[in-house]
């Protein structure tokens, strides 16, 4: 008599239960998704204000208004000179589907060794790893 009393009640226990924590994180899901709206109502309130486009114009953009004189203030550490180590660019065949071509089927130029430059060193390859208990030779 317990065991069908415990086998009735344990199915409807069961699907109780697994829908008290569906409803959990249903719960959970619907307050985060509340603080997002939350927030992109906010964002859409600021991109609204005219003030804020100025000030990322200015910011990101670099924008001024008409009659201001911009300045842009370089600090010491900041400048980085251009690098001529770059390979000019290959000659232009004047389609753009043949440069595409030339670019992939030709190999990138060599940069030739400066003349001041110290030679390299030749490559020694490593010894092998040695497996202990196994002689060598």
């Amino acid at each position: 008599m317990i065991c069908a009393l415990a086998l009735t009640l344990a199915v409807p226990l069961r699907t109780y239960l697994t829908q008290r924590s569906e409803a959990d994180r249903l719960a959970s899901e619907q307050l985060q998704l509340e603080r997002q709206l939350e927030e992109l109502q906010r964002q859409k309130e600021q991109i609204d204000d005219p003030a804020w486009i100025a000030s990322q114009g200015r910011e990101r953009l670099g924008l001024v208004r008409p009659g201001e004189t911009p300045y842009k203030v370089q600090l010491p550490g900041d400048y980085k000179p251009p690098q001529k180590d770059a390979p000019p660019p290959p000659p232009s065949t004047g389609a753009w589907h043949s440069d595409l071509w030339q670019r992939l089927t030709e190999p990138p130029p060599t940069t030739e060794p400066r003349p001041d430059a110290p030679p390299a060193a030749p490559a020694v390859p490593a010894p092998a790893p040695e497996e202990p208990g196994v002689p060598t030779g």
